[in-house]
């Protein structure tokens, strides 16, 4: 419509999550319109990321490192690793502020249709750092979705076939929520997971 750059550009900003076309179509004008040496700080940064950023050897997190700094702190208890499904929910965590554990990232769940099996998620290599580095606790804070679950049980028996201390993070109400407009699936984790006062 534009021109093959601009149509171009608006097609590969559609990429990103939750981006649609007119979203994707504001950005491109914007960048172009209004704000040129933005986009080639953006460009130059995007391609520096692209090229310099990989995997952390311990834990998958993304970093430009061989160490993530997480697993490269010293304040950092190292034998209690937790078990996230994404780099943002890594984050989510690290920005509660209360886990000083360190992590390991799937990047993704178990989907045998889709191909995705524990050799995709790394769980040969994280079950080999649990024995190696003899880990007394591993939290699994997969998401609450039926292949979150079905990853967390296949990890926790794999861990706990190596005498490893598996836990799984408590869901329920959030803080400051109101009973009458919590679901019903959410009710009743949060009465499973309930402890003793």
């Amino acid at each position: 419509m534009y021109g093959p750059l601009i149509d171009g550009l608006i097609e590969r900003l559609r990429c990103l999550p939750g981006v649609g076309a007119k979203s994707a179509q504001r950005m491109a004008l914007y960048l172009l319109e209004r704000d040129k040496p933005a986009a080639e700080r953006l460009a130059q940064t995007l391609l520096e990321a692209v090229a310099k950023v990989n995997r952390c050897q311990y834990c998958r997190m993304l970093t430009e490192e061989t160490v993530c700094r997480i697993c490269s702190g010293s304040r950092r208890n190292k034998q209690i690793v937790c078990v996230v499904e994404s780099p943002a929910d890594l984050y989510a965590i690290e920005q509660a502020g209360g886990f000083l554990g360190i992590y390991f990232v799937l990047y993704g769940h178990l989907s045998p249709i889709d191909g995705v099996g524990p050799d995709v998620l790394g769980i040969p290599q994280l079950l080999d750092q649990l024995q190696k580095n003899q880990v007394e606790e591993l939290i699994l804070a997969t998401n609450l979705t039926l292949e979150g679950e079905t990853t967390a049980h296949f990890i926790g028996d794999k861990a706990r076939a190596l005498n490893v201390k598996v836990s799984r993070i408590a869901y329920g109400v959030p803080m400051g929520g109101e009973l009458e407009y919590v679901d019903g699936g959410t009710l009743n984790l949060a009465l499973e997971s309930r402890k003793s006062l």
